[in-house]
Order: structure tokens, then sequence, then C-alpha cells
């Protein structure tokens, strides 16, 4: 039987070794050892890899994974597809609910940007001028981008115990690398905060739900990144924390050091 390395599974695979050895972790790829302690994973390696990729495409918790491909050992396709698809169907409410929050998001961006085009006053700004939204609270608005499964209301920190590791395969982090670096060539300016650094974006509904979209799909592979999202009348403020073993990832992705 074919066995391989861990370098030669990430070339063959194109996962990142760190990324391999966190799977092994959290028992979703098993690993023999050499008599040298070397890992040593199976012919079935591969195709393994491939289905933890897919169900990650999915949005599905590494628990949920864990246990599907306990169910794929069976064997019978048709038990796995009955324990997909309320999975599945979780999915799709979660996201139908994402949807809602960011169309909210956006008529309210929309509503500010239609009142800022108007006519301007002559002089100072007065109560119905458009640069003052009325709100029940006063002040700026959060947006909190809903984690991937719900937080218990006694974890409000959870990022902080969250693995820090991302599953996002070579090419997709990448990619994904990428992005960020397009949109923060868009903001006006950058702030130190504690854990992490604010970033403040012109205000503007498609630069908003850009905003919105990126950070909730970051949220996706790496749950240690903790994001809010504020609007104010004038500015677009985004928020990015991060444990401090996660520094160099938060330096990696927006250039700044926790």
């Amino acid at each position: 039987m074919k066995t391989y390395r861990i370098s030669q599974l990430a070339d063959l695979s194109g996962i990142p070794a760190t990324t391999l050895r966190f799977y092994e972790d959290a028992g979703l790829l098993p690993a023999d050892r050499t008599p040298a302690g070397y890992r040593q994973y199976g012919e079935d390696a591969v195709e393994r890899l491939g289905f933890i990729s897919s169900a990650k495409l999915l949005g599905l918790a590494l628990d949920e994974i864990r246990e599907l491909l306990d169910v794929r050992e069976e064997g019978v396709c048709a038990s796995l597809r009955a324990r997909m698809l309320p999975l599945v169907a979780a999915r799709i409410t979660e996201t139908d609910g994402r949807i809602a929050e960011l169309r909210a998001f956006s008529d309210r961006l929309t509503g500010v940007h239609a009142d800022l085009s108007g006519p301007a006053p002559e002089g100072a700004c007065g109560p119905d001028c458009g640069c003052t939204t009325t709100t029940e609270a006063p002040g700026p608005v959060p947006v909190l981008l809903s984690p991937t499964r719900p937080v218990p209301e006694q974890e409000p920190d959870a990022w902080r115990q969250a693995p820090v590791a991302c599953t996002l395969s070579g090419a997709e982090l990448g990619e994904r690398t990428e992005q960020w670096r397009t949109l923060i060539a868009r903001a006006e300016r950058r702030e130190d905060i504690p854990d992490g650094l604010r970033l403040i974006f012109p205000a503007g509904a498609d630069l908003a739900a850009d905003v919105a979209a990126l950070a909730a799909a970051e949220q996706g592979c790496c749950a240690f990144f903790d994001f809010t999202l504020h609007l104010t009348p004038n500015a677009l403020q985004l928020d990015v924390r991060a444990p401090e073993s996660a520094a160099g990832m938060l330096a990696d992705l927006f250039g700044v050091t926790a």
C-alpha cells in the first residue's frame, strides 16, 4: 500500500503541512508514525482531503465534517447523503440570515448616501441636514458579522480560544490574501487597537458590502479572527482582532502586528 510523508501529501494535495497537522489534531486526518517518528499517511488520504475540502466549501463545521467522515467510512453513500441533507439545509438557513443582515445594512447605507447626495443647507449642519442619522441609539451603528456557527452567550470572546490555523489550500490562501490587499488599498487610514487594528474606509454601500462579505468569508476559514463593522455618517470602520498567538498571521494578512 502506498504511503505519503507529510511533505509529499502537501505537495500532492496543495494543502499546507500546517493545515494537515491541524486536521490530524482535529481528528479529521489520521496519520501513522514511522519508527523515526515521522507522520505517514495512507493512500486514501488524498481522497479524504478532497472530501474535507468539499465539505469546507459548504461551510460545514469541523465537528460536522468529522461526523460525516465516520459515516463515509461505512461505505454506504445513501447513509452519507442522509446525514448531509439536514446539515446543508441548516447552512441554507444561516446563509439566508446573513444575506438579510447584509441587505439591511446596505439599505441603511443607501439611505444615508441618498441624504448626503441632496442639496446641502447653507451654513452649519442642522438636525435635518443628513450628516447625522437618527437612530434609537445615537452614534455609530455596529454591524457584528454573524459567526459561521452560533456562539454561546457566555462566550463573547470565543475567537480567543479558536485554533490558530487556516483551512484554505495554498492557492486559496494566495487568492484570499490578494483580495485583502486590494480591499485594504481602499482604506483611508489605519489605527492600532488592542489585539489588532482598525481600518477606516470612505462611506459607501458597495464598499460596505465588499468589506462585510470578505470578513464573513475570512471567519469561515479562520475562526480566530474577530471582525466588527461600524457605520458612521462619514466613514466605514472595520475592527480586526486576533489572539496573540496569531500575531504573525494578522501581520501577513493586514500588514500590521497585533
